[in-house]
């Protein structure tokens, strides 16, 4: 059984969170692990203006919010008929995820919109989770309806290891599509990878694959990647997450974080 971490938040990203966990709990027999996180108020963490002598009262008001929150969102489970747990946890919200992922298949979030600011909502999680962790992260569009697992998949494929670790932590969905198309770009002057390599891997896993290399004619590689999207219409995507270490400037490389900004299907991230 796959297990699956969904971050539990109520933000603008809920509903879509909440369906396209419950397709992938029934379509692979997942078992769903959500995680609540209550965040410490920025005020009272640094103790700006005295905050922390309020911390006692604004953290009891947090928890009833959440409580409330809690007691919505098990309800909607019960109604969906999956296997769930419930994990509350105090502190910060990257970290907390973190913590309560080392035995997640995946982690499921929402893909931001817009710039980054403290308040965003949702908020803009994707890059430090995919980066920060062990487990491979689904960002979910706000506009997803859910997600079919028996559907069509498109995994971009570089021969990279971070390309390599989206493939082998994809597979338990992999397997359930009926179809997985493998996208590399033609890169002009760059010389050619074996990419028969991810269709052979794939196969020995009893998956079969269609291997697709796509000329750049001169565009940028996440235009390239757009373009295939456009026409092969997958149901998610699977790609590696490149950036620096959490020891420098937490970003995304171009390619992801153009991808991030641009993707309309739910994006796999493995670093």
């Amino acid at each position: 059984m796959t297990s699956i971490l969904l971050h539990i938040h109520d933000d603008s990203g809920s509903e879509s969170r909440l369906q396209v966990a419950c397709d992938i709990a029934r379509g692979a027999d997942a078992h769903l692990h959500c995680v609540q996180v209550t965040s410490v108020p920025g005020l009272i963490a640094s103790d700006v203006y005295g905050g922390a002598s309020m911390a006692p009262a604004m953290m009891a008001e947090l928890h009833d919010i959440d409580a409330r929150l809690r007691t919505h969102m098990e309800e909607r489970l019960r109604r969906e008929g999956v296997n769930w747990d419930w994990r509350q946890v105090d502190g910060d919200l990257v970290n907390g995820l973190l913590s309560a992922s080392t035995l997640s298949d995946f982690i499921i979030v929402t893909l931001p919109e817009g710039p980054r600011t403290e308040m965003s909502d949702p908020p803009h999680i994707v890059a430090d989770l995919a980066l920060g962790g062990r487990s491979p992260v689904l960002a979910v569009p706000q506009a997803a309806r859910g997600l079919t697992v028996a559907g069509r998949v498109l995994v971009a494929w570089d021969g990279s290891q971070e390309a390599s670790a989206a493939l082998r932590l994809s597979l338990p969905l992999l397997k359930l599509a009926e179809e997985v198309h493998i996208v590399t770009v033609e890169e002009a002057g760059k010389y050619p990878f074996p990419s028969t390599d991810a269709p052979e891997y794939l196969a020995r896993h009893g998956i079969k694959s269609q291997l697709h290399i796509w000329p750049q004619d001169g565009r940028s590689v996440e235009a390239t990647l757009q373009a295939a999207i456009g026409v092969l219409k997958p149901d998610w995507m699977a790609m590696g997450a490149y950036g620096h270490s959490r020891l420098r400037e937490l970003v995304f490389g171009g390619v992801t974080r153009s991808m991030l900004r641009q993707a309309r299907v739910p994006l796999l991230l493995a670093h």
